[in-house]
């Protein structure tokens, strides 16, 4: 506990399947979604997929590699959640920015254009995707920068402030989520693909 990272720490055995099936048991279909992000064994792939819980693509993860990185959306399977970036991530905006012009090249060359705003290109690519679930962080839909950064994982203070102010979410945000919602299929209607659910663009950080 007194170490300043986990360098020296150690993997502990959790209960692992007894747990999700008490849990599961007690409560039902409980909706799950696995933070199977990091280092990821194959015990852990087969706990996940032994209860069908959803794992998570980041697509600000995608570009670091080749086009058989697991975050590039080609990859994916139906059963997951893609996210442009979490509170952990700098914005959109703000990762392409400061990303090594390696990863800025690949991510042009898969979008197949030059956008105008990186942050709703990447929206739009993971609305597009097969994941069943979408999510966007707000600072993304408003294509803010590394200023409104919510979590720098290690520093101590300064994180959590950034707030959503009144009246940045406007009628217009709302209807380009909405045209992606509709051509995408994502409205939960009888008339989506099968396998599409309702709700399943979110947004999260930052609001009240």
């Amino acid at each position: 506990a007194g170490e300043k990272t986990a360098v020296h720490g150690r993997w502990v055995k959790g209960p692992g399947a007894a747990f999700f099936e008490a849990l599961l048991d007690a409560l039902g279909d409980v909706p799950i979604i696995a933070e199977d992000l990091g280092v990821i064994t194959p015990e852990v792939e087969a706990l996940r997929n032994r209860f069908g819980f959803p794992g998570m693509r980041i697509l600000q993860f995608a570009f670091s590699g080749d086009a058989a990185n697991p975050y590039l959306p080609h990859n994916y399977e139906r059963n997951g959640v893609v996210y442009t970036g979490s509170h952990d991530n700098e914005p959109t905006r703000g990762w392409f920015a400061s990303a090594p012009k390696r990863e800025q090249t690949f991510c042009l060359r898969y979008l197949g254009y030059t956008p105008d705003d990186v942050a709703w290109a990447l929206i739009r690519l993971a609305a597009s995707s097969v994941a069943v679930w979408t999510i966007f962080p707000v600072q993304d839909v408003l294509s803010l920068g590394s200023e409104a950064r919510m979590n720098l994982p290690g520093r101590r203070e300064g994180n959590w402030t950034w707030r959503l102010r009144a009246n940045a979410f406007d009628e217009e945000h709302v209807a380009r989520l909405a045209e992606l919602v509709e051509t995408y299929g994502r409205t939960g209607k009888s008339t989506d693909p099968p396998g599409s659910s309702p709700n399943v663009v979110t947004l999260l950080e930052g609001t009240p």
